[in-house]
């Protein structure tokens, strides 16, 4: 078993134990419904592809991982979330960042700081963002504002050995109310890109 520590050493810091494909089949998903909630079971795959340095105002050096996520309902297998994004990470600062769109309107630029435990091999990634955030903010059409605004988001990332699990809250003001949009899976590595 490789440890959060090896990985640290390469270049892609803390986001190279996300390289690869990982797949899932325990997803939950509590959305938000006109009488209340909606709760779907899901499954899943990430990918996530380094694609090296990027600098910015040649001062800043971020490592870069692109990724895409696809899920479906395993009711009826259908697709009910779609996002691409990046996960960077600034090694001067200790920031980490998750920017992403999903095709709903939505862009979201979430910042927070990796915490590992060592020597274990567990590594955690927390980000999160606001609508009218100063620093880490979320960008929607007008029609979403309008109809079902995303006010906050908050993410947490685990990975220990080949499992990957997340939990996220989505604060959405919809129906006439703010409905906590809840998100949480666990996934296993099926292809290491290392």
């Amino acid at each position: 078993m490789t440890t959060v520590d090896q990985y640290i050493a390469d270049d892609y810091g803390p986001l190279a134990v996300l390289l690869g494909t990982w797949r899932g089949d325990k997803g939950l998903d509590v959305a938000p419904d006109p009488d209340g909630k909606e709760e779907n079971h899901y499954y899943e795959s990430l990918v996530f592809e380094g694609i090296g340095e990027v600098d910015n105002a040649e001062s800043q050096h971020l490592m870069a991982v692109r990724y895409q996520q696809r899920v479906w309902r395993d009711t009826d297998d259908k697709a009910i979330h779609h996002q691409l994004g990046y996960w960077l990470w600034d090694k001067e600062s200790g920031v980490v960042m998750n920017s992403f769109t999903i095709p709903r309107g939505i862009c979201v630029l979430a910042g927070g700081h990796v915490k590992s435990s060592h020597p274990s091999p567990k590594l955690e990634l927390n980000v999160k963002a606001k609508a009218d955030g100063e620093e880490w903010g979320i960008i929607q059409s007008p029609f979403m504002k309008d109809n079902a605004r995303t006010l906050e988001f908050s993410q947490t990332l685990c990975v220990e050995g080949d499992n990957l699990s997340y939990e996220q809250t989505t604060m959405v003001d919809i129906y006439g109310r703010t409905f906590e949009h809840t998100d949480r899976s666990n996934l296993v590595i099926t292809q290491r890109t290392l």
